[in-house]
């Protein structure tokens, strides 16, 4: 029972790698999916598999239906929020006062942020599918740190170049 666990996370790790474009909600869904599994340990000391299970099927399941349904809100929401933090940050590496106009750069940044990630959304959820993909896979080998590092790196190389080749294709029909 204990090695159906790591079967599922490498599994839904493969597929996000090399296809987490295509399903966006593949994509929402294992972020849940991973969520319940770091979330479970906290629900309970040692909690059993099947709490472990439950709870990560439950955020999965919950994540895709909400990326299905709301898929072009959220992105335009986290892009406002992301686009909103950087210029922030970026004004605070820049200029000392900053903070007298941190809200006016907060919206602007947020919209163009929101702007550029609804432009940009293939390649941003290429890249971080790959990454979490590469992740999930990486979480079910024992190396050491640095061959987990290096297996991580490699593999969500990997997962980007294809599913880029494949974005290509699918451009070009």
């Amino acid at each position: 029972m204990n090695f159906s666990l790591p079967l599922i996370s490498a599994l839904v790790g493969l597929a996000l790698l090399l296809f987490g474009r295509r399903l966006f909600w593949l994509f929402v869904a294992a972020l849940g999916f991973a969520i319940g599994l770091q979330l479970a340990p906290y629900l309970s000391h040692n909690p059993p598999l099947w709490l472990s299970l439950l709870l990560s099927l439950g955020l999965g399941l919950l994540g895709a239906l909400l990326a299905i349904m709301l898929q072009k809100l959220a992105i335009g929401i986290a892009g406002f929020l992301v686009g909103g933090r950087v210029a922030v940050g970026v004004a605070a590496a820049l200029w000392i006062n900053y903070a007298h106009y941190s809200i006016i750069t907060f919206v602007v940044g947020g919209i163009l942020g929101a702007l550029l990630l609804v432009a940009l959304f293939d390649w941003a959820l290429i890249i971080f599918s790959a990454i979490e993909g590469a992740r999930l896979i990486v979480g079910t080998v024992h190396l050491p740190s640095s061959g987990t590092t290096v297996l991580l790196v490699a593999l969500a190389l990997f997962g980007i170049f294809v599913q880029a080749a494949m974005f290509r294709r699918s451009r070009r029909l």
